[in-house]
């Protein structure tokens, strides 16, 4: 039996060989205006989660501070609340 002569690997697509983009296809100073857009969407996006996420935090800590508050006018919350060792207060 004789071997089998080995087959050299397909060689590489060239670079022009490669399918087009749409990169390639629109001139250069629309897509940097096109990249310098996304950017900037992006950054007042950025801007508009992080206000509204102070902004929910801000209220959770309004929430809480008015939670605290009424608390602190029940007796009855904070009696059942208290330390009931008086004799460290003498």
């Amino acid at each position: 039996m004789a071997k089998k002569k080995k087959t050299a690997p397909a060689p590489r697509p060239a670079q022009a060989d490669k399918p087009t983009t749409l990169a390639d296809l629109i001139r250069p100073e629309i897509r940097e205006k096109l990249q310098a857009d996304a950017k900037e969407q992006a950054e007042t996006l950025r801007k508009t989660e992080e206000t509204k996420r102070l902004e929910e935090r801000r209220k959770a800590e309004e929430a809480r501070k008015a939670e605290e508050d009424r608390r602190n006018n029940d007796f009855a919350y904070l009696l059942e609340n208290s330390k009931m060792d008086w004799k460290t207060y003498k």
